[in-house]
């Protein structure tokens, strides 16, 4: 078994909405749009999981894609998800906070048959880290600190 790879991100408020993360020398913004409070200046969380989930597709369908012998020269990859925002504000918590669903399409000009579609998916599915942690439940420990 390999060594664990290990990520990490630090991340300040700037205001009630707005968050600057940083990671090996990156820097995001992580903002709301005004209709939840914030000032729209930068994706939101739950769009920055869509965008990382892509990011995550990306790099394991061309992985995947290399094994098999194929190449994906224009893969786009468009990613929908739903949520109830109620629990979110605290107004229902009949409902899970997350996404109910995600949906994911991949497209290319490519032509590939229904066999090798169904190995890409499933290959895809099976090794992309991304979509492990959005499929299944994932341990979580808070610690509140004070300075």
């Amino acid at each position: 078994m390999s060594r664990p790879l290990k990520f990490s991100v630090h991340s300040v408020s700037q205001t009630p909405a707005r968050t600057e993360v940083s990671t090996r020398g990156f820097r995001l913004i992580v903002d709301e749009p005004e209709a939840l409070g914030g000032t729209n200046q930068a994706p939101n969380p739950v769009e920055y999981v869509l965008a990382g989930y892509a990011g995550c597709l990306n790099v394991v369908a061309h992985l995947v894609a290399k094994e098999l012998q194929l190449e994906l020269p224009d893969l786009q990859i468009n990613i929908e998800g739903e949520l109830n925002p109620d629990r979110l504000l605290g107004k229902s918590f009949s409902d899970r906070a997350g996404y109910r669903s995600i949906h994911v399409e991949l497209k290319t000009s490519k032509p590939l048959d229904e066999k090798l579609k169904e190995k890409l998916i499933k290959e895809i599915e099976n090794r992309c880290p991304v979509y492990d942690n959005l499929s299944n439940p994932t341990p979580v420990k808070f610690l509140l600190n004070q300075n």
